[in-house]
């Protein structure tokens, strides 16, 4: 019971560093001036945005094969956002 409560305290924490993530993105975007920084404000803050959220849900469903779906889709975008924003 306690651990359940820790898992849910800690993986709610990290979806609200993932929120802030996502919301430090959005007013880079829209406060940068010139094309190119609001793009590498919209590729970092979506990687890490993203990657922080899919940990707190991971942290949410525990060890299963979910879980480990979630950290191959985690992978999966390390590597596929900063080539897709780099050739944009």
């Amino acid at each position: 019971m306690t651990l359940e409560w820790i898992r849910f305290v800690v993986g709610t924490v990290v979806l609200c560093i993932g929120l802030a993530t996502f919301a430090l993105e959005v007013f880079g975007v829209f406060r940068f001036h010139f094309v190119l920084n609001r793009m590498h404000a919209a590729a970092i803050g979506d990687t890490l945005g993203i990657g922080i959220s899919l940990i707190g849900l991971i942290i949410f469903s525990g060890l299963s094969f979910t879980s480990l779906k979630m950290f191959l889709v985690i992978i999966f975008l390390w590597c596929a956002s900063p080539v897709s924003s780099h050739l944009i």
